[in-house]
């Protein structure tokens, strides 16, 4: 009761789960984003195609039974996609099993023009998109098409992702034709997907930016999270060979071989910037 009082009791969902405080929304939730709408000088070859892998699933389950209202974060989606776009890149939408892309609602910087529009530009695809094993089918005889995958950031992408051999076939078909693989914050939870049966991790030695285990552990004092997570993501990256390029909840990117990832939602522009960089760098040449 005196955690309700304080606004820093989690917000009970009409489905039993539970969405962050208002106290944890008016702390890490701006309505707008330090989007910077940059010129560039727009990619026009053939390789100009991004596979977006987006969750599909809303309830994550925290470690005292509890679930977390996740999916994918807005702002770690649209921030990157607004830069790739801008760089003359174009998408393809995918879940697991082609159900919705589910969003964390409650984080949509709601007076920022810039995410508003490119989500309405491409609601109608999030809304019906591709499977993997639909892309994989009809889209792996196209790898001239494509220049990376992007798998969005958001609690969401700890559930179901990192189990999924259908996204360790995408990574390493990603990794096989030399394309880039973009990441931030909870998204690299799908590189987990690369040692489903006792595999070695693709990114063993690759420098990682991903969201600390420590600000995880921090944010159900403040409501955020309504319990601790299931595991630590960042340290168990760490101990299958990764390199952690961050500690702290900040906007730490990184670019190692043709892995670009970041650290945080803070990251989520400093990621879109880089990532649109590095692809026409990397096709012009």
């Amino acid at each position: 009761m005196l955690r309700k009082l304080l606004g820093i009791a989690p917000k009970l969902e009409s489905d039993g789960s539970f969405s962050p405080s208002k106290f944890a929304i008016k702390m890490g939730v701006p309505d707008k984003t330090d989007f910077e709408n940059i010129s560039y000088q727009k990619y026009k070859g053939t390789k100009s195609k991004i596979l977006v892998i987006c969750t599909e699933e809303k309830n994550l389950k925290m470690k005292n039974g509890k679930y977390f209202s996740t999916g994918n974060h807005p702002v770690e989606s649209l921030l990157p996609m607004l830069h790739l776009r801008n760089a003359g890149f174009e998408f393809d939408i995918a879940t697991p099993t082609g159900k919705p892309a589910v969003f964390e609602m409650w984080a949509f910087p709601k007076k920022d023009e810039y995410v508003n529009a490119i989500y309405k530009e491409h609601k109608a695809n999030f809304e019906k998109p591709q499977s993997l094993s639909d892309f994989i089918s009809n889209s792996f005889d196209q790898s001239e098409s494509y220049a990376a995958v992007f798998i969005p950031g958001g609690h969401g992408a700890m559930i179901g992702i990192p189990n999924d051999k259908n996204v360790d076939t995408i990574l390493r078909w990603a990794h096989e034709y030399e394309l880039f693989t973009i990441s931030l914050c909870h998204g690299p939870g799908a590189f987990l997907s690369t040692t489903i049966e006792n595999q070695e991790f693709l990114y063993k030695g690759y420098n990682i930016a991903v969201f600390p285990d420590s600000v995880d552990n921090q944010t159900p004092m403040i409501g955020y999270l309504p319990g601790k997570m299931p595991y630590g993501l960042s340290e168990k990256l760490k101990a299958l060979g990764a390199k952690l390029m961050n500690t702290k909840m900040d906007k730490t990117v990184c670019v190692d071989r043709k892995l670009i990832t970041g650290s945080s939602p803070l990251a989520s522009n400093e990621l879109g910037k880089l990532a649109a960089t590095e692809l026409l760098k990397a096709l012009r040449h």
